[in-house]
């Protein structure tokens, strides 16, 4: 089982405006939230670990959440309020995000809200989005990751919300911690643009968070693909072609994907994972690639069961 560390919310998302009024539509979201989702779909067993609200919302995310098959052992219900996320896109079906959630419940999860002790079926933990470096949840979630390194696979997905996150000289001294006790990390080359500036080069970046102890590191290039590092070297993949509804969790569905596939083919342990050959990675980018294309091509974050890559892997339409 996978343990998906991070918030859940509600995403409001803006149509235009009409008059004196703004048509809106409002969705479960939250990246690590979309990521538990994701993992199900695709067959792989997962819990959720975030603080869930005892709101109307809150209550939705968990139904949903349950709904899906993702196990709420690990949430922790707070009355606290649900964050909303205000959602609009361009032209190019590209999001931009602004959240409204200080004190919210995904945020104010605290060390003492954690388990003591995880049982033997969670094998990997994740960790991303903006609870690595709010507070007091982040300082939670870090604990937890030094408190697991070693023992179980921890993917860390940055997914860099500049908006909440304002100084990026302390977002990249959390990530760090973060970096530290990660077995994986997947990012997007925006994602590495926002935290380290406008020119900097992807593999300078992606070769320095392999230095710091992950076994692999996989950046994705949007439309066109993705490349993997790893200690045998590198290895990239081209992206498909696809109608672009939007890109909305189009980042959690390859986070997913990729881990549900290395987990597949028996490499998402620690005993294994330093060790994944050329072929799986390549496999596993392929797969993950194809489960981000399904859902650009859908409105919003609705990410695709495994039967729905299997067709596109296969040329089914």
């Amino acid at each position: 089982m996978i343990l998906v560390c991070g918030e859940a919310l509600v995403d409001l998302f803006l149509a235009q405006p009409e008059g004196a009024g703004i048509p809106a539509r409002i969705v479960a979201g939250g990246s690590p939230f979309n990521v538990a989702i994701g993992l199900a779909r695709l067959g792989q067993p997962s819990a959720f670990l975030g603080g869930l609200s005892k709101d109307h919302f809150g209550r939705y995310l968990s139904e949903l959440l349950s709904r899906e098959g993702v196990s709420l052992d690990h949430i922790h219900r707070s009355s606290r309020l649900t964050t909303i996320s205000v959602v609009s896109t361009d032209a190019f079906g590209s999001p931009a995000y602004s959240f409204h959630g200080e004190g919210a419940a995904d945020r104010m999860l605290e060390s003492k809200d954690l388990p003591a002790n995880l049982p033997d079926s969670v094998s990997a933990l994740t960790f991303g989005s903006y609870t690595l470096c709010v507070e007091p949840v982040g300082t939670a979630y870090l604990a937890l990751a030094q408190r697991e390194k070693g023992k179980r696979v921890i993917s860390l997905d940055p997914n860099v919300r500049p908006s909440i996150v304002g100084d990026m000289l302390a977002w990249r001294t959390r990530f760090d911690a973060f970096l530290a006790c990660a077995t994986i990390v997947k990012a997007s080359a925006e994602d590495i643009e926002i935290a380290y500036g406008s020119g900097t080069r992807i593999g300078d970046i992606a070769r320095s968070w392999l230095a710091a102890g992950p076994a692999l590191v996989v950046v994705t290039l949007g439309e066109q693909g993705a490349v993997a590092f790893f200690q045998g070297g590198e290895v990239s993949v081209s992206g498909r072609k696809v109608v672009v509804a939007d890109t909305v969790g189009a980042g959690d569905t390859f986070h997913a994907a990729l881990l549900a596939r290395l987990a597949t083919s028996g490499f998402l342990e620690m005993s294994r994972i330093a060790t994944v050959p050329r072929n799986i990675i390549v496999d596993a980018l392929g797969y993950a690639i194809a489960a981000s294309s399904i859902t650009c091509s859908r409105v919003g974050a609705d990410l695709p069961r495994a039967v729905d890559v299997s067709h596109v892997l296969s040329g089914v339409a």
